[in-house]
């Protein structure tokens, strides 16, 4: 950036800051709702102004939390109620969804609980017989591949018994 854009910039960050200034002491004047946005609009300036500028948001903090002074009422905008009726009727249908929310839980709970307690639902204990049974499962697994080897070796066993059977059964040539 060359320097006449840089010192641009910062006039006009300045011109921003003083709008922002006048704005706020406006407000503290008529007793206006202080807030970021409402500020932001009357400054004709980004919200983002404001939260990159520190100091500037710390003033509008400290403005908007310091009491009115005694014998002045605070002005309650149109928009600050509308604003305060939004903000109700969603935390409203927050806190609704919510209520549905648990009332299932606890349904599903009470279910649960009733039908175990009716001995018509599953065995507490379902997990350790399921486990008992993939285990037994897997013995049984084990063990016919074992009766398969004891087999094949019994085969062979025999065919060797038939062959040693049959050569004592032949007559040997050269013997009369």
């Amino acid at each position: 950036m060359t320097s006449s854009m840089i010192e641009g910039k910062r006039a006009d960050s300045a011109r921003r800051r003083e709008r922002v200034i006048k704005a706020l002491n406006a407000a503290l004047r008529t007793g206006g709702d202080i807030t970021v946005s409402g500020l932001a609009r009357a400054a004709r300036v980004d919200r983002s102004f404001l939260y990159r500028h520190r100091d500037l948001l710390e003033r509008v903090h400290t403005a908007a939390n310091t009491p009115v002074e005694e014998g002045r009422l605070a002005a309650v905008s149109r928009a600050s109620l509308q604003a305060d009726l939004a903000n109700a009727l969603e935390r409203n249908t927050r806190l609704a969804a919510r209520v549905r929310q648990l009332e299932q839980r606890l349904s599903k709970q009470l279910g649960e609980q009733a039908w175990s307690e009716s001995g018509l639902g599953a065995a507490p204990d379902i997990d350790q017989l399921q486990r008992r049974i993939a285990m037994l499962e897997q013995e049984l697994a084990e063990k016919r591949g074992e009766l398969e080897e004891k087999t094949e070796e019994l085969e062979a066993a025999r065919a060797a018994n038939r062959e040693l059977t049959r050569a004592l059964n032949q007559p040997h040539s050269g013997r009369p």
